[in-house]
């Protein structure tokens, strides 16, 4: 079993950049397909960014492509999300994952282990 703990959320103007990071501990993340959600206010859970286990393979939300880059470290045990040109729309929980499946998933049901979250908020 593995335990994900998301940090890097914050407050950051339109246009600007953060990096999400989430530490894994009790496995590698090498066993897992790695992907990270996000959840506005009254809305559903949406799937963001993948990485397949074994690193080679990525996939994008639309709304993500051209912006956001998912990576790996598997020394650091940690998987990242970095997010770029960011606008008051991305605003949400983020959340990371971890499908011990082989493949890429965009359904947050695949999903069987979970961060607890965090917050980003991008201010017009």
């Amino acid at each position: 079993q593995v335990q994900l703990v998301e940090s890097g959320g914050g407050l950051v103007q339109a246009g600007g950049s953060l990096r999400l990071s989430c530490a894994a501990s009790g496995r590698t993340i090498s066993s897992y397909a790695m992907a990270w959600f996000r959840q506005a206010p009254g809305k559903e859970r949406e799937f963001v960014a993948a990485l397949s286990r074994s690193g080679l393979r990525t996939h994008y939300a639309d709304s993500a492509k051209g912006r956001f880059t998912i990576s790996r470290d598997n020394a650091k045990n940690t998987v990242y999300l970095q997010m770029n040109s960011l606008n008051p729309e991305d605003t949400a929980v983020y959340y990371c994952a971890a499908d011990a499946t082989l493949g890429i998933a965009t359904m947050a049901e695949a999903y069987d282990y979970w961060g607890q979250g965090t917050q980003v908020t991008v201010s017009s």
